[in-house]
């Protein structure tokens, strides 16, 4: 039988499993330990974390569509002081590989966020780029090359590895991603929820709290691969971890397939919390069906 490994690696880190959690689908802490060994996923990401704590959207914050779902949360959170306080120490006794997650609402404040994340028993730090950008009053960050670029340099601060999370709703998506590793990422997460809504028909208004928000699930996979396959057509050597509507294994060799080093599941936890293990074990399942040994071996294949 084919011996198969998961170990990747993402840029300088090394990961025992190319399966993580998606930020803000995991908890802030060791939420899901009652389900699966922590130490065996390639990392917890957390929710995304403001140096601040931030109490995000009015409810309702999630609604269904189908089989997907669309949410608003608003990047609720304690702020990183509370978080590397009261839940960091609980993930690493788990021996779980942690990636902080930031946000901000300004250029500063992903600065702050970074500088409060420096010495956190992190392996990267996740840069949220996809955030409202209160300054210019200019939409999301990740729309836009220069204000991307600014984030990255002042997540620099945290001197860590930076992985820089990007937004699937811009024509610009390749241009916001080779700013992003020209001011300093590290790899690029590819991609964020998709714009979107859902009206309440009863009520006759939206069915989230806050008008609209952001779609999840299996719906997004095809738009997530095509950000992925283009970003490393376009930056073959910047490693991408993939994201968007992984629910099984062989979405995930699909994405690595298209170009990415690693994947993190988010929306098929809520359904199943035990989703990233499974996810891994479809993943070796079909990696072993076809005698393949390791990840690289087909990494980007799908380039020809």
């Amino acid at each position: 039988m084919t011996s198969v490994s998961l170990a990747t690696r993402v840029g300088d880190v090394a990961l025992s499993s190319m399966v993580m959690t998606a930020a803000g689908t995991a908890g802030h802490g060791d939420e899901l330990a009652g389900y699966g060994d922590l130490s065996q996923l390639g990392a917890v990401v957390t929710k995304s974390l403001a140096s601040f704590a931030w109490e995000g959207n009015p409810a309702p914050r999630v609604a269904a569509w189908g089989a997907d779902m669309i949410n608003a949360v608003g990047l609720a959170g304690p702020g990183v002081a509370a978080w590397r306080d009261q839940y960091l120490p609980a993930l690493r006794a788990r021996g779980a590989s942690v990636v902080g997650s930031i946000w901000g609402r300004s250029v500063d404040e992903f600065t702050e966020a970074a500088r409060a994340m420096r010495g956190a028993d992190i392996v990267a730090l996740e840069v949220n780029a996809s955030c409202p950008n209160l300054e210019g009053r200019a939409g999301i960050f990740a729309h836009s090359p220069d204000l991307t670029a600014r984030i990255v340099t002042g997540a620099r601060d945290a001197q860590v590895p930076l992985w820089v999370k990007l937004s699937p709703n811009t024509p610009d998506l390749v241009d916001v991603a080779r700013a992003a590793v020209d001011a300093g990422a590290d790899a690029l997460v590819l991609v964020n929820t998709v714009l979107g809504m859902v009206i309440d028909l009863e009520r006759r208004r939206p069915a989230l709290g806050n008008g609209g928000g952001g779609v999840s699930g299996a719906g997004i996979h095809p738009v997530a691969l095509r950000a992925v396959f283009e970003c490393h057509a376009a930056l073959p050597t910047t490693p991408i971890v993939g994201v968007g509507g992984i629910m099984d294994g062989e979405d995930a060799i699909a994405m690595i397939m298209a170009g990415a080093s690693a994947v993190e599941v988010g929306t098929a936890t809520f359904a199943d919390p035990r989703a990233p293990w499974l996810v891994a074990r479809g993943a070796s399942d079909w990696m072993r069906r076809h005698g393949v040994t390791g990840v690289e071996e087909i990494r980007g294949a799908a380039h020809g």
